[in-house]
């Protein structure tokens, strides 16, 4: 067997289709195929579904990508740990994290972070596949290439250390002037009539994402979104009711929480890091920066910043 064939098996399972890999790898589609035609061949196994929509791994394909993740992650963080070895409590940390607990969390609590740390290259990157338990393909390692994050579900694998760090609460917002030709609901059984903002079938009916899977049976869907700022501006252009995390709805002026936490729930929060590094000076200074800016949100996440008026039902 060519190990580098599993270069390209790994790049196909991330990219979930030929030229996607092949960007990555900086080659042509025919090379991918042909490497991974060759890996198929010396483990006697598919390990791929070609689908219209892309790559899918098969159950062959998952029980090789959970031996390689290991190995993959020490490879791709290489550098940095040599890097980091003699840093003490200075050094370069990549930290992941949704796009909204990015902007509205960690962002805002940097610049005092840098007063203490001038000398940390600290480097905040957004993934979407950090927001929930998505079925989306490779998610299984949200480490590989960072060394400590913040995922909105708790992690079901992977050699890290994980922490419970708090929750982001949801809600439904629209417009007032979406809502002037609308009733206002005050729960579920008041959606009927309602367009929804919600999030794509992709997603596992957890938390917020199993109330709006319910919510769906009695109204219609404007769109589907995995992406948080897109239902905003959705909403925002009056196209209906939005599942927002309160930290964002409850910010926007022009938009007005109609259905709260009570009863949408919430995603919890939590910060993984890679075992081997987490000890480390410069690793262990960001953990902590992330868990006080949490901690300092906590009224926004949980949405106990703005006053609910509730809507009687509509008779």
């Amino acid at each position: 067997m060519n190990w580098d064939d599993l270069r390209y098996f790994l790049a196909v399972s991330a990219a979930g289709s030929l030229s996607g890999a092949a960007a990555q790898l900086g080659v042509n589609t025919t090379t991918v195929l042909r490497r991974v035609a060759s890996l198929e061949e010396d483990l006697d196994a598919r390990l791929f579904d070609r689908e219209r929509t892309g790559y899918k791994v098969t159950a062959a394909g998952e029980r090789l990508l959970q031996s390689l993740e290991p190995v993959d992650q020490r490879l791709s963080s290489l550098a940095r740990d040599f890097a980091a070895s003699g840093a003490g409590s200075e050094g370069q940390v990549r930290m992941a994290a949704t796009e909204i607990i990015a902007a509205h969390v960690i962002a805002p609590a940097v610049p005092a972070f840098r007063v203490a740390h001038p000398a940390l290259d600290m480097e905040l990157l957004t993934d979407p596949t950090l927001m929930g338990p998505t079925k989306a393909p490779r998610i299984m390692n949200p480490l590989k290439d960072v060394d400590v994050a913040i995922r909105a579900a708790r992690p079901t694998q992977g050699d890290m250390l994980m922490r419970k760090v708090g929750e982001m609460a949801y809600g439904l917002y629209a417009t007032p002037e979406y809502l002037s030709g609308h009733n206002k609901p005050s729960d579920m059984s008041g959606l009927k009539g309602h367009l929804l903002i919600g999030f794509p079938r992709t997603e596992s009916p957890l938390g917020p994402i199993w109330w709006l899977s319910r919510a769906e049976k009695a109204c219609d869907t404007a769109l589907r979104s995995s992406s948080a700022i897109a239902r905003a501006e959705a909403a925002r252009g009056h196209l209906g009711l939005a599942a927002l995390p309160c930290v964002l709805g409850d910010r926007d002026p022009n938009l007005e929480r109609v259905i709260g936490p009570d009863q949408l729930g919430s995603f919890e929060l939590w910060l993984m890091a890679r075992n081997d590094l987490a000890q480390m000076a410069h690793v262990r200074a960001v953990m902590d920066f992330a868990v006080d800016a949490i901690r300092a949100a906590k009224g926004a996440l949980s949405g106990n910043l703005r006053t609910i008026t509730e809507h009687a039902p509509s008779t």
